[in-house]
């Protein structure tokens, strides 16, 4: 390229810190890089609409293959419950790359957590009885709108599960992180051999963990059915304190022990497939099925007061059967009669109500963020437990919340009943 037309170019190049103020604003960390929260420069009415961005730098120099495959993804994806790619800016001084999204105030990851230490408290948060309803229908209606068009997202879980704040688009799902997300229409190879480890311990599907090499869209479904427990309950249902190590081989006996503690030993019968799976004799010379004679779904979640006659647990069940081949699909999970039942689902989590959730914090440069580490090969950690970050500033919850544009929406289905009453956490989150 000739150096004066490449200095022009440079020289003409959008840059990001000349169009967005970010600095001191960091609201996330991980192996990818780092988030910022974003506003367009400019005072008053010159400011965009929007408002509110989300500035992500990829880690490193150059494009890897995981930011090039979000990035195709992303450009090609539209839909209102998966996070929309606004515009990427390449730095040619520092060969930095920044992704701009839009700005979600709350993640899963930290409402589910604020929920959990509410009930250790003893205290009470009032939410709409449908929220979980709601939350629910809309993962399931951006993983339809992905498995549709043959995408895979590969790492659902709480902490790319996005709620949009106070705006024009509050209390909206937004389904997050495409890193490992995957076209599988037509694979060259099987996907296990592109990619060994998928799916983040506590949400990976138990095929995954027996070596199953031509997965399918029914490991997102597993993770769903994780996020759902998680939300009825507040704690993880498949939780395991062993760390995730760094290896290409996708056996792990505790967290297959945690499943069967608490879904019971497959058997045979149910689950034909299973002696096709590649780590079968592992599995078979690692686990007696008699450990497990008094485990089950039904004793597990009558622990945490969820019933085994509800609408709530069928779906879930339906969601978290060990056999893939009959795993209930997305469209399938939609049309359940658990979203006709009263209250029905809706387009604004909130429904309208003050969100009681704090704002996103913002770290320093020597703060980590204090989710679960991220990713095939980090290490899961007991979020529970998670180290507290350092914080230079807390911004205060709202205490009131305007009326969505969007509860004229159409879900194919009534909307949400605006006048039922709330329902505090010590009942039912």
């Amino acid at each position: 390229m000739d150096y004066d037309f490449k200095v022009k170019l440079a020289n003409e190049r959008a840059k990001v810190e000349d169009l967005f103020d970010f600095e001191g604003c960091k609201v996330g960390r991980g192996t990818y890089g780092h988030v910022y929260k974003a506003k367009k420069k400019g005072a008053g009415e010159a400011r965009d609409a929007r408002g509110e961005y989300a500035l992500k730098q990829i880690e490193g120099t150059g494009i890897s293959m995981s930011a090039c495959r979000e990035i195709a993804l992303l450009r090609e994806l539209k839909h209102p419950n998966v996070i929309s790619l606004q515009r990427v800016f390449l730095s040619h001084n520092d060969r930095k790359v920044w992704l701009l999204f839009d700005y979600a105030e709350h993640d899963l990851w930290h409402i589910i957590k604020f929920h959990r230490s509410a009930k250790a408290n003893k205290k009470q948060v009032n939410v709409p009885r449908n929220m979980v309803k709601s939350l629910l229908y809309q993962i399931l209606d951006g993983i339809h709108y992905l498995h549709s068009n043959w995408v895979l997202h590969r790492d659902l879980k709480p902490a790319n599960i996005l709620v949009m704040g106070e705006g024009r688009e509050k209390g909206r799902v937004k389904i997050a992180d495409m890193g490992f997300a995957r076209l599988f229409n037509s694979p060259l190879k099987p996907l296990a051999d592109l990619d060994p480890v998928v799916v983040t311990f506590w949400y990976r599907a138990p095929e995954l963990l027996l070596g199953a090499r031509h997965y399918t869209k029914a490991i997102d479904i597993w993770a769903i059915g994780c996020i759902f427990a998680e939300l009825l309950t507040s704690e993880p249902i498949f939780h395991c304190r062993q760390e995730d190590i760094k290896t290409s081989n996708p056996y792990h006996h505790d967290q297959l022990d945690r499943i069967f503690n608490v879904m019971g030993f497959p058997q045979e019968r149910e689950w034909e497939d299973i002696k096709k799976m590649p780590e079968h004799p592992q599995l078979m010379k690692d686990f007696k099925r008699a450990n497990y004679g008094n485990c089950s779904l039904v004793k597990y979640m009558e622990k945490h007061k969820i019933r085994q006659d509800t609408k709530a647990f069928h779906l879930l069940q339906k969601l978290l059967i060990m056999d893939p081949t009959k795993r209930i699909t997305s469209e399938q999970a939609m049309q359940d009669s658990y979203f006709t039942e009263d209250p029905k689902p809706s387009p604004d989590v909130f429904e309208n109500m003050p969100i009681p959730y704090p704002k996103r914090e913002f770290l320093t440069d020597d703060d980590s963020d204090d989710k679960p580490n991220t990713g095939a090969s980090k290490a899961n950690q007991d979020s529970s437990h998670a180290p507290q970050a350092k914080r230079v500033r807390v911004q205060i919850p709202p205490t009131t919340s305007s009326a969505s544009d969007y509860q004229k929406h159409n879900y194919g289905m009534q909307g949400g009943n605006q006048g039922q009453s709330n329902q505090s956490y010590g009942q039912r989150f």
